[in-house]
């Protein structure tokens, strides 16, 4: 088949053993052509740029953009690529964010070359490949307790910022901030609201 012809697909993941073994076995299916491997979010963005993949297969979680940070550019940037979430968990937030988000595939780190070659052609030609384990991973999750102001503050608290310093960032008062954040503390059943942040993020709710 000629290059033309192939689908050409980006990987991007921080183990570079997993994408150079991908890479490898995905080259011999004769219509891939595997035409950058990236091991963070910004890299694969930048090769995206510059490449134009047909398909961008892309970690969840990366140093920098996460894969559904990259997703979310690469749909407004270039149309015409597809784009595709591998993750360990189908934690309910992510799921719906990447649906949200035109991402057309959602599927475990424990997929086959094989299957993954499959996937890949399906998402190519426009249909959506969401896991059926992920799925229900997520459903069972349930949905995020939080309000999207308390998700929005608990993600600025994720970094260790203080009631002041988030206070100052969004334009509230310090006892707003606090009230909400005590809000989803108690909600999430947390000892603090770094904790909160921790248990959201896990969660995907953040």
């Amino acid at each position: 088949m000629t290059d033309e012809r192939r689908i050409r697909v980006l990987l991007a993941d921080d183990e570079q053993l997993i994408t150079g073994a991908l890479a490898a076995l995905l080259g011999l299916t004769g219509d891939l052509t595997v035409v950058a491997q990236a091991s963070t979010g910004t890299e694969a963005l930048a090769m995206a740029r510059a490449l134009q993949p047909d398909v961008a297969v892309l970690d969840l979680q990366m140093p920098g953009l996460d894969g559904l940070a990259v997703a979310e550019e690469l749909r407004d940037e270039l149309q015409h690529c597809r784009t595709m979430i591998i993750t360990s968990h189908g934690r309910p937030g992510y799921l719906k964010r990447a649906l949200e988000i035109g991402v057309r595939g959602f599927l475990p780190k424990t997929v086959s070359a094989h299957d993954l070659a499959d996937i890949i052609r399906t998402v190519h030609a426009g249909k959506r490949y969401i896991s059926s384990e992920l799925a229900a991973e997520a459903i069972s999750a349930g949905d995020s307790p939080l309000t999207p102001r308390e998700g929005d503050l608990l993600a600025l608290a994720a970094d260790g910022s203080s009631i002041a310093e988030i206070a100052e960032r969004v334009g509230l008062s310090a006892g707003t901030v606090r009230n909400h954040m005590s809000s989803a503390v108690s909600k999430l059943g947390a000892e603090n609201r770094h904790a909160a942040a921790r248990m959201a993020r896990e969660h995907g709710w953040i």
